[in-house]
């Protein structure tokens, strides 16, 4: 595919997206006053409860959490995990999971916080660059796994995010052997017409952040998959017995409606922005993943190959000068809450984390690639692979 086909392709992606959106918005009945938030306990939110059915459809679950409390991808995953993994109960992982969730899911159980602390046990299965180590993953589901963990995106991993098919073949897999399917559907959501939970994943968990808030939610995560599960994150999230009922939306839920319905365009453009930046990029030798025409395109990210801490640096750096806010600053690796490595950030957006904004992140540690994510405008994530490679320019390889 070239790009322009890779960005008519998107284009329609996202018209297809939009009218899966507005139908669900037609299902509930959306109305004016649905979208006033409330406070205190927020019993008898019913633009939340309307918001929870609309993502419940578009994620192909039974259920769904959507709330402010959530802070992060992370936090709603976290909440996913601990409301369902018992003592004595086997996760398996697939591949390495995303740098702050390894914590809770680290076979060695060094954290206080580790679900292996809580008596549970997980066996991680080794994902190379030609997918997932066969025999690992048999041996895994020969022994008795009570839940999968998938991971959609590819996060700091050198393996490609994963397509619908193959997480179909992986959550089949993981069925047959007995298992249920945890998914982290962070950066995909809208890059098929359906999602995980229309696939077999019994829970699956994302940050409105990123793909759904539309580059307009403040905070805020979902949690979505079948009712009896919902149940349970909900007494994991407020309290036993209180469940889904607790949880006001504050001044948060005009902007989840309205982020939801710019979502598939935002994705579209996210999609095209990246692919050009891709283009670019590897007309100037620099390696990337994925290349300029690949279609489908599986998340937002496009990992740029830098071979060394200069030209990350040098990149992330070029990133922030050209981003809307704190432009002027110059970014400086640090120790960010639950990273195990020094993280270099390049977000200048409106949404502090607002990662469906345009943003550029790395862990300061081999192979030395930044993951560049998101533009709500193409033209922005272009100007940013322009300034990178004007940047790249002045560092010595």
């Amino acid at each position: 595919m070239t790009t322009t086909m890779v960005a008519a392709a998107a284009e329609h992606l996202a018209e297809r997206n939009l009218e899966r959106v507005l139908a669900a918005f037609r299902a509930v009945r959306l109305s004016a006053p649905d979208l006033v938030g409330s406070d205190g306990y927020g019993y008898g939110d019913v633009g939340r409860d309307k918001l929870e059915q609309v993502y419940a459809r578009l994620m192909g679950t039974e259920a769904a959490l959507v709330r402010p409390q959530w802070a992060s991808g992370t936090s709603a995953l976290s909440s996913m995990v601990r409301a369902v993994v018992d003592a004595g109960q086997h996760v398996v992982t697939v591949g390495a999971v995303y740098d702050t969730l390894a914590p809770l899911l680290d076979p060695s159980g060094a954290h206080r916080g580790s679900v292996v602390r809580r008596g549970a046990r997980v066996t991680r299965v080794p994902v190379g660059d030609a997918g997932v180590e066969p025999e690992s993953w048999r041996a895994a589901l020969a022994d008795s796994p009570d839940w999968v963990y998938l991971q959609r995106s590819r996060g700091y991993q050198r393996r490609p995010s994963w397509s619908r098919d193959t997480l179909q073949t992986l959550m089949a897999d993981a069925h047959r052997a007995g298992a249920g399917v945890l998914v982290d559907n962070c950066y995909g959501e809208f890059t098929d017409l359906s999602e995980p939970g229309h696939w077999g994943a019994d829970l699956l968990a994302g940050s409105l952040l990123k793909n759904p808030g539309g580059g307009l939610a403040t905070t805020g995560g979902y949690v979505a998959g079948r009712a009896r599960l919902i149940e349970q994150v909900g007494d994991e999230l407020n309290a036993p017995g209180v469940g889904a009922d607790l949880g006001p939306s504050g001044p948060y839920l005009r902007g989840f409606w309205q982020g939801l319905f710019y979502a598939p365009h935002a994705v579209g453009e996210a999609l095209i922005g990246t692919a050009a930046a891709a283009h670019l990029l590897a007309a100037a030798g620099y390696r990337v993943d994925p290349p300029a025409e690949t279609w489908p395109r599986h998340d937002i990210i496009l990992a740029i190959a830098l071979g060394g801490p200069e030209a990350l640096l040098a990149a992330a750096r070029a990133v922030q000068g050209v981003s809307p806010v704190d432009g002027h600053v110059v970014p400086e690796p640090w120790a960010m809450p639950g990273y195990p490595s020094p993280v270099v950030m390049a977000q200048g957006g409106f949404v502090p984390g607002g990662s469906l904004e345009l943003s550029a992140d790395a862990p300061m540690r081999p192979p030395w690639t930044l993951y560049l994510q998101g533009g709500v405008m193409r033209q922005h994530t272009v100007l940013a692979a322009r300034a990178i490679i004007g940047a790249l320019g002045a560092v010595a390889p």
